[in-house]
């Protein structure tokens, strides 16, 4: 056995059996031996970032890793961004890459260049297997690194000669280190400052979005008083009718530091403490009250869900959560504006959806208008490097066949990689993705003025742009072999997303947009 086939034979047992490739001649080997193991699904995307980011949304979803396969260095570099939001969002990955044979790398060919030091940029692990006896229980490693609490990227580089050479074995699975429980006296702190009556936030992040955690979460609010409130981009998050209403912290500083006026305790669960996404003039770097105190209930990677549990039992034993009925908003008539066109998916929105939300400056009460819709999963762009969006989704449908997957696409970020849309065609998946087309980079319009730079407007303004010439998305998406329609009115964004909804496989609907 070769070692490209203990290699996947090894992955398979782990239960890895999704890889999202784009190989080139140093992982020939591995393509190879999937004809050997028809248990490991490959997938094939045309750009290395929507590989990685095909299997941030595939873990997320599954609760597993996937894998990636990836060519020497400038390929790692390709799927760099989107390793960047999976590490953001810490979600369990197994990137293998590709290196030049052993051999072959002291004479410094073209496409040499430092994986290792490239990996560890976005990698909670990396290792280089150095002979094909090594490289199962190098994998078998990788896997339980990724998936032990609270997941990470785990990245094993692959010389081409420790593919193709014999004298492997398939190695057993190691066990993941599972998430550890909160000591009983951090709770028992913890429900001491809910006992206060102080004004007290509880920041939700990490396993404390699910059902379970926001079930419980809603129970220490109905019987303390305690507000609730999420990270501004969580990875995954339960919402929907039968669940309770949270708020998120908002993205701008001025809003989030509005959000958080007069908390004298901040709780996290899950969660970190929050900070802006970026500096700005005579703004402070984060959004927590001078005086407010920060409290840990559960760190990333301990039993969040555990700790509100035992928290709800010891705070708030007799409480029930408020929880939300059964809404939607009215389907709107007329102008086509970020509002409406959230409100059409609002009222649309199916049970069971995933939703992937990458609509930017667009989600002008996104989260409201959904906010009563039918119980739907929520993924979110953790790191905020754009792109991320339609490879989430792709990921998604493949851990998901049986639930519709939707995707809120910003236009701008969509251009990072739009060849996506090809991988949904060739697997037939059921995505409907909605561009919302406002032809420019909008959030950094808004940015342009928060920061305060200057500038005479019209040169910085061809930088925001996307005019001149304008992006024809349905020519992209039908291009790629996904149905694509363009609408100009709410009413006309209501039946093209109905009609999409009701269609099995992929389509693309372009929102044309006016300012609200």
């Amino acid at each position: 056995m070769n070692g490209a086939q203990a290699l996947i034979r090894t992955l398979v047992g782990a239960g890895v059996d999704v890889c999202f490739a784009n190989p080139g001649t140093s992982e020939m080997h591995f393509v190879a031996a999937l004809d050997d193991v028809p248990e490991m699904r490959g997938v094939l995307t045309l750009f290395e970032g929507v590989a990685t980011g095909a299997a941030d949304g595939y873990a997320r979803m599954a609760g597993r890793p996937a894998a990636t396969l990836l060519h020497l260095g400038p390929g790692l570099g390709n799927g760099l961004a989107n390793l960047h939001n999976a590490r953001r969002a810490r979600t369990p990955l197994v990137n293998v890459v590709g290196d030049h044979a052993r051999s072959h790398k002291r004479l410094d060919a073209p496409l040499e260049s430092d994986i290792d030091a490239l990996a560890g940029t976005v990698s909670g692990w990396v290792r280089r297997s150095l002979a094909p006896a090594d490289v199962a229980a190098d994998a078998a490693d990788a896997v339980a690194a990724a998936a032990s609490a609270p997941g990470s990227i785990a990245t094993l580089v692959l010389p081409a000669d420790v593919s193709w050479e014999d004298g492997a074995a398939v190695a057993d699975p190691v066990l993941a280190r599972p998430a550890p429980r909160v000591a009983p006296s951090v709770v028992e702190d913890v429900a001491a400052v809910l006992a206060s009556g102080e004004p007290t936030v509880l920041f939700l992040g990490g396993d404390t979005v699910g059902e379970e955690g926001l079930l419980a979460a809603g129970e220490l609010a109905a019987g303390t008083g305690a507000r609730l409130m999420t990270e501004t981009f969580p990875a995954r998050t339960a919402r929907g009718a039968g669940l309770p209403d949270v708020t998120r912290l908002p993205y701008p500083p001025e809003m989030a530091i509005a959000a958080l006026e007069g908390t004298a305790h901040l709780v996290l669960a899950g969660a970190t403490s929050p900070v802006h996404f970026f500096g700005y003039p005579g703004v402070p770097g984060h959004p927590v009250p001078e005086g407010c105190t920060v409290h840990v209930l559960s760190r990333p990677g301990e039993d969040g869900v555990a700790a509100l549990r035992a928290l709800a039992a010891l705070a708030a034993p007799e409480a029930k959560a408020d929880l939300l009925e059964s809404s939607r908003p009215e389907l709107p008539t007329g102008e086509l504006t970020p509002r409406t066109m959230n409100a059409v998916i609002g009222a649309l929105l199916p049970e069971n959806a995933i939703v992937v939300d990458e609509a930017l400056t667009s989600g002008v009460g996104l989260m409201e208008l959904t906010s009563g819709a039918p119980r739907h999963d929520w993924l979110a762009l953790t790191g905020g490097a754009i792109g991320d969006g339609l490879p989430m989704a792709l990921g998604a449908a493949v851990a998901c066949p049986d639930r519709p997957v939707i995707g809120i696409q910003a236009d701008g970020s969509a251009m990072y990689t739009i060849s996506a849309l090809w991988s949904y065609a060739r697997e037939q998946l059921d995505i409907t993705t909605i561009i919302c087309d406002n032809g420019s980079y909008a959030i950094l319009e808004h940015e342009l003025s928060r920061v305060g730079a200057q500038g005479d407007g019209d040169r910085a303004a061809k930088l925001l742009d996307l005019g001149a010439p304008n992006l024809d998305f349905v020519a992209l998406a039908t291009g790629m072999g996904v149905p694509a329609t363009r609408a100009t009115t709410a009413d006309e964004l209501a039946d093209q997303l109905g009609r999409a909804l009701a269609e099995p496989g992929p389509h693309v609907v372009v929102a044309v947009l006016r300012e609200s």
